[in-house]
């Protein structure tokens, strides 16, 4: 027990070398304050523009405060056509990007592991050809198109897919651009859970691959559904590039082209645009979490 019991030299040493009780708290404060500084210079950095923005559309020289900028702006012809139209393409390219890139991943990640990094070297490509190209090619085939194949049921194919009330050939472009965000976020949400063991259950209990894919893979990956569905939202309503150029004008295009003529309205514009983006990312976060939520509750009951 003497031997057990620690000298007074040795409980002084110890005491020596720990660190006080004040510099142990000056310590995790540290890194508090640092990350509050950091995420008040990154708030500031994002909202000083925007509360700028606001304040330039509604403060009118001579008159002071007026809100005719965001009142005309909901009279402006094209705004509602424009922004009905970019919503329906953002629609259409999750829904075409989610279907083909989740069998697709699966298939991938149940047969051919190897394949992976294949697969991930093809859907950043985008990230790597600038739109410009992009948009250079695919006017360059609409325009040969027509040309060589009007005597071929393809020629209506051609005329389908440039529509102006609602152009399939902008989906089409705008899901090769969402693939590399479409990838990451399921490629993450595929490497959380273990795939192989889900479908082994549920086809050891006579699942169909359907079933399988929709009953027991898809709820178990709603986050990175809706994260791909955030960035591939965001990117179809901020792309000018590909609709300017082929002649398009959904809600981006739009935007710019009454800037030149109301420069109060083109911002307040951009102002609505950001605010209506957000609260759609609000949503459709806020719909993931709740399926997510809900998901470990049915399975307990």
């Amino acid at each position: 027990m003497a031997a057990m019991t620690p000298t007074a030299q040795e409980t002084a040493a110890v005491e020596a070398t720990s660190p006080a009780p004040d510099v142990t708290r000056a310590r995790h404060r540290r890194p508090r304050v640092w990350r509050g500084l950091v995420l008040g210079l990154a708030g500031a950095y994002f909202l000083v523009p925007l509360v700028a923005s606001f304040a330039f559309t509604v403060h009118v020289p001579g008159r002071g405060i007026s809100f005719d900028a965001y009142t005309r702006l909901l009279s402006a012809e094209g705004f509602t056509e424009s922004l009905l139209l970019s919503l329906g393409l953002a629609a259409a390219t999750i829904a075409l990007s989610l279907t083909l890139a989740v069998p697709a991943l699966i298939a991938v990640r149940l047969g051919s592991p190897r394949l992976r990094p294949v697969i991930e070297v093809m859907c950043m490509l985008p990230l790597v050809v600038p739109p410009i190209a992009l948009v250079t090619g695919i006017a360059t085939v609409l325009r040969w198109g027509p040309e060589h194949l009007s005597r071929t049921p393809l020629y209506q194919t051609f005329i389908a897919v440039q529509n102006e009330k609602f152009p399939v050939v902008l989906v089409l472009a705008y899901a090769v651009l969402a693939l590399p965000f479409v990838f990451r976020s399921l490629d993450a949400g595929l490497r959380a859970i273990d795939v192989p063991t889900l479908v082994e259950a549920a086809r050891s209990c006579g699942a169909s691959w359907p079933h399988t894919v929709l009953r027991v893979l898809v709820p178990n990956l709603r986050s990175s559904l809706a994260g791909a569905a955030f960035l591939t939202l965001a990117l179809v309503l901020g792309e000018f590039t590909i609709a300017s150029l082929l002649g398009f004008r959904p809600f981006a295009v739009w935007i710019v082209s009454i800037s030149g003529a109301h420069a109060r309205m083109s911002v307040a514009v951009s102002v609505l645009s950001l605010v209506i983006t957000w609260a759609l990312l609000l949503l459709l976060s806020r719909t993931g979490t709740a399926s997510a939520a809900s998901a470990p509750s049915r399975k307990e009951s």
